[in-house]
């Protein structure tokens, strides 16, 4: 099957996020201290909460490369992100040091701005949205890939 460019781009966003989402929810599952250290002190047991966001990174990671699963694994991955920006602002305004990362705006100023990128590179990648690969002037409602044929054994196969 050849892929055209906007398809390997997708693919490759898609690679890269699994790959970032599988390795930081390890991370959570696995180093959880530095994690229990920036959960804003008004959320109930930060010790769940961050094996919780681990699964989740993991279980979204494991979606996005499932065809059958991608639109909702984007989805929901957005929506992780967004809800795990309070704990990055928190980060970057407490004081709080986790070590061996730097207490400086140069440290967080880029990493609370890219939050709506990797929002919208979740929902990109699990095919959500298709700015900026979409037509202009043609919106056109996402609908999963499909990945098996339609007829199952003994079924007519219709064709597209």
């Amino acid at each position: 099957m050849r892929h055209t460019r906007p398809d390997q781009i997708v693919l490759g966003l898609r690679l890269v996020l699994a790959a970032f989402y599988f390795a930081a929810g390890l991370l959570h599952l696995t180093s959880p201290g530095g994690f229990l250290q920036i959960v804003p002190p008004m959320i109930p047991a930060p010790g769940a909460v961050v094996a919780f966001t681990g699964a989740c990174e993991i279980a979204g990671a494991i979606g996005l490369l499932v065809p059958r699963t991608r639109l909702w694994a984007g989805r929901l991955l957005a929506l992780y992100a967004l809800c795990v920006w309070p704990a990055n602002l928190y980060h970057a305004l407490s004081g709080v040091h986790v070590p061996p990362l730097p207490d400086s705006w140069w440290y967080h100023g880029p990493r609370l701005v890219f939050q709506p990128v990797l929002i919208w590179a979740a929902l990109f990648a699990g095919g959500a949205v298709r700015w900026p690969l979409a037509p202009r002037g043609r919106a056109r409602p996402l609908r999963p890939a499909r990945t098996a044929p339609r007829a199952c054994a003994g079924w007519p196969r219709r064709r597209p």
